[in-house]
């Protein structure tokens, strides 16, 4: 009779340490992400103001993870999108530039925050003439599930440069929030030259040095018919934007700061956006494999941004990265007086 209680006193022990060990493990999990399981505020003013639906926790956003993952893949019906009142919401922010100047990253890292949701295509609505034909329900039609309360936010970078977009977007949302992310001009060109030669070396084909496009043959002087340097003449395009937008409606974005030293960039833009201050330097960690941030949502779900970004620039002449820059210079001066942001650029 003694020895049948000894054995199920232990096998009573074991249960009760396993409980013990799986309470211990779930609240370690927790405490790795406790400073994103607050209570969230309503999304508010700039963007209409608190909304009048209950508010919606943190853990609930946080849900959203996985939850409009599965709404994205199509496996979900209509019957249990109207159950979690979600909706597809047009924009209330646009990265509308600039390319090479960290577009993609700006938006991954913007999508930590539990109340922004990302279109994670780019929709080239309004400046593709023939998308644009296609009116305003399409465009909603290409943004992702999210709930009432949180914020959608898409990235084009070639609505910077194309002249008809800044009045299109005026007549969607004429108090829409604007994000420009830059780079130091002339790392940025070179940046797209080498993504463009990459495009070209994978299909076998030859294409011209960094100098012979930047640069006239026939003046030495610097090419603003090529591409790539006209991009980088930043304040030339912002003044076609604010004959529709006030300044107070951008937000520039220091691109090569972001590169190093991402959190404080970020949290300027929860500022701008009239976001709860949520992304901490927990969500943030460098990889020294890769060169660069990686984003970590929780615990278990980390990620990087492809191995196509952080391309090795090839080595360019320095005498055509000192024309470049003393050609760039007063246009930088004039891009700093219009937006009060001075950025250390050379």
């Amino acid at each position: 009779m003694l020895f049948k209680q000894q054995v199920w006193l232990r096998q009573k022990l074991l249960v009760l340490g396993s409980l013990a060990v799986g309470s211990l493990l779930y609240l370690v999990a927790r405490v790795g992400s406790l400073d994103r399981l607050q209570p969230i505020c309503p999304v508010e003013s700039r963007f209409g103001g608190a909304h009048n639906q209950a508010e919606l926790p943190l853990r609930a956003l946080q849900f959203k993870r996985g939850l409009l993952h599965e709404f994205r893949k199509g496996n979900s019906s209509k019957e249990q999108v109207h159950l979690h009142d979600l909706v597809q919401q047009l924009p209330k922010a646009i990265i509308i530039g600039v390319r090479k100047g960290g577009t993609r990253a700006l938006l991954e890292m913007l999508n930590l925050h539990p109340a922004v949701v990302k279109a994670s295509q780019e929709i080239h609505f309004f400046d593709n003439d023939e998308n644009y034909a296609k009116g305003i329900e399409w465009y909603r039609k290409k943004m992702p599930f999210s709930y009432p309360q949180q914020i959608t936010i898409e990235k084009s970078p070639a609505y910077f440069i194309t002249e008809e977009v800044p009045e299109r977007i005026y007549k969607m949302n004429s108090s829409i929030k604007l994000l420009i992310i830059v780079r130091e001009p002339t790392t940025r060109a070179i940046s797209d030259y080498t993504q463009v030669l990459e495009g070209k070396e994978r299909k076998n084909k030859t294409y011209y040095k960094f100098e012979k496009l930047a640069i006239d043959p026939n003046t030495c002087e610097v090419n603003t018919k090529y591409k790539a340097v006209r991009t980088s003449i930043y304040t030339k395009h912002l003044e076609r934007w604010l004959k529709y937008f006030p300044i107070e409606q951008f937000h520039i974005v220091d691109g090569d700061r972001l590169i190093t030293e991402p959190l404080p960039e970020l949290q300027l833009v929860e500022k701008f956006l009239n976001l709860p201050p949520r992304i901490s330097q927990y969500n943030l960690y460098f990889n020294a494999t890769r060169g660069f941030y990686c984003l970590r949502f929780n615990i278990i779900f980390n990620k990087c941004l492809a191995g196509s970004k952080g391309r090795i620039h090839p080595e360019v002449d320095p005498s055509v990265i000192t024309k470049l820059r003393k050609f760039f210079h007063p246009f930088n001066q004039k891009f700093y007086q219009i937006t009060g942001r001075t950025l250390n650029w050379p």
